[in-house]
């Protein structure tokens, strides 16, 4: 019995390890904005994120945000002895919503004329640190954000996160 419960762990801890560069993740993002994180491997060195997240609530002022981007990744640019540390960027979307007058966006006090909504552009450039034997990784990322409607203006978002990879 212990040796099967041994043999267990081990192939969950493998599959953890590789997990990383594949599958699916899904952790916390804290900054601005904070919320949810998911990324999916499309293959070895792409994939696809997204954030679910708000800023602001609680107080005036308060909106939600939705981004998906595009990622591509840089194994072998930051060498390290255990795990990989590659060096990310993208291209994205991200729609922000408001329930009225304006919102309250890293510190300032933004009044889109009556809107309650904007899209616009963004260009992640992170780096990430996958585990070698955990199912988990940790990243940081700015992303400047070109807004486009409804009128155009550039932001920053930063973020520090964590996921678990299943």
């Amino acid at each position: 019995m212990k040796k099967m419960m041994i043999s267990c762990l081990m192939a969950l801890s493998a599959a953890g390890a590789s997990a990383q560069q594949s599958g699916f993740g899904l952790g916390i993002m804290l900054g601005e904005p904070t919320g949810i994180s998911a990324k999916v491997w499309t293959g070895g060195t792409n994939a696809v994120a997204m954030g679910l997240a708000w800023g602001g609530l609680g107080a005036p002022g308060g909106y939600f945000h939705l981004h998906g981007d595009y990622l591509w990744h840089k194994m072998d640019l930051i060498p390290v002895s255990q795990g990989k540390m590659p060096l990310y960027f993208g291209v994205g979307a991200r729609l922000r919503v408001w329930d009225s007058g304006g919102y309250r966006d890293n510190g300032r006090w933004v009044d889109k004329d009556g809107s309650r909504a904007e899209i616009g552009v963004r260009l992640p450039v992170g780096i990430a640190y996958l585990f070698d034997g955990a199912p988990v990784d940790i990243f940081l990322e700015v992303v400047p954000v070109l807004d486009l409607i409804p009128s155009t203006d550039v932001t920053f978002n930063a973020a520090l996160g964590a996921r678990y990879w299943f």
